[in-house]
């Protein structure tokens, strides 16, 4: 898989963390974890590692309960981004942890499938950390970070990780993608935009739109773009959903679309929940 692009971004530097308050009211847990097992602290936490050595950060709701157990956001770096500089292009770690997520966040790696198949292992580590559910694991990320959700939810050693996926600028070429079996139906959020230079639509995000929709047996072209600016494939396996959101800005640009996704994956975990999807 190519390599993306290393980001130049004035906006990448270490900020102070803000964190959202997540509501617990909303929905009483079937099962709960046992008070006082993990020992995950509230708030922020720097310097987490893999066994190979990679770094990353994790935040909580700032109100977090131990016991509840918690939707898991990964939020993959683009190309060069340490987890720091990361969380600061995303700017979703406010709003994800207002929305009951415990987040991460990894330092980017070289786009090898080893490495990549070492950032899939850090769901474990937190979960064995903090209270988190392992059945609502969702992956984000831009360019490396897009390729890094992508191949995650298909190679062998580590499809059915996540319960959805949403890459932006990922660069993985469509034929690329026909070299893959496909995996099992999970719900995909695709975007890219018409701007990018380094992976242009064509051959990469709608190439990549396609795939999906194939793999998770959607009809075969697109509805019309939504109010939120993405077209969605209808009437896939297993009441999963696959997106396809198209933006104007260049290659080195997050979409922006933070609430959407988020919209996304918890609309995904609902549909887990009620038995729709996997």
């Amino acid at each position: 898989m190519p390599a993306a692009l290393v980001f130049v971004c004035s906006a990448c530097v270490d900020k102070t963390v803000e964190l959202g308050t997540a509501n617990y009211g909303v929905a009483a847990p079937a099962m709960r974890c046992e008070a006082g097992v993990r020992p995950g602290k509230t708030g922020i936490t720097n310097g987490e590692r893999t066994a190979e050595g990679v770094k990353f950060n994790v935040r909580t709701p700032a109100n977090y309960d131990p016991t509840f157990p918690h939707p898991l956001l990964m939020v993959y770096a683009p190309g060069g981004h340490s987890r720091f500089a990361s969380e600061a292009f995303y700017g979703i770690t406010r709003e994800a942890a207002g929305a009951g997520f415990v987040i991460a966040y990894a330092d980017s790696v070289r786009m090898r499938i080893p490495a990549i198949i070492q950032l899939g292992k850090i769901p474990e580590l937190i979960a064995d950390k903090w209270c988190v559910d392992s059945k609502r694991v969702f992956f984000t990320g831009h360019s490396d970070g897009g390729t890094v959700a992508s191949a995650l939810a298909f190679l062998d050693q580590t499809r059915g990780s996540a319960l959805a996926i949403a890459p932006s600028a990922a660069g993985i070429h469509g034929k690329d993608f026909e070299s893959y079996k496909c995996p099992s139906p999970i719900s995909v959020m695709v975007m890219h935009s018409a701007g990018d230079k380094l992976f242009p639509v064509p051959e990469y995000g709608a190439a990549a739109a396609a795939w999906w929709a194939k793999c998770n047996r959607c009809n075969a072209v697109a509805n019309k773009v939504g109010p939120d600016g993405c077209g969605t494939y209808a009437n896939c396996a297993n009441g999963v959903r696959t997106l396809y959101c198209e933006g104007t800005g260049p290659h080195t640009e997050w979409p922006g679309r933070n609430r959407t996704i988020l919209e996304f994956f918890a609309a995904s975990a609902r549909a887990d929940k009620d038995g729709a999807s996997r």
